[in-house]
């Protein structure tokens, strides 16, 4: 397995601190890992001018990440 680093903002550290029962590296891995097989979804439709519209598309990354289904990554 790979590992990676980022950068976050010292506040959302510790907002990330606060909530110290997730698993924060397992809903970040999981999180990537969703994007990844949703892009693959798309490529292979035949409009790649779709896939550039989801990744500049503010609205969907609020949809994905400011959900009450976020709720679930609590049992990771």
């Amino acid at each position: 397995m790979t590992n990676i680093t980022l950068s976050i903002d010292d506040a959302v550290y510790r907002g990330m601190k606060e909530y110290s029962e997730i698993k924060w590296s397992e809903f970040v891995r999981k999180a990537i890992e969703k994007r990844v097989q949703e892009l693959a979804r798309l490529k292979k439709s035949k409009s790649q001018e779709s896939v550039l519209t989801m990744l500049a598309s503010e609205e969907t990354l609020k949809k994905e990440w400011g959900n009450e289904a976020d709720e679930r990554w609590n049992n990771v």
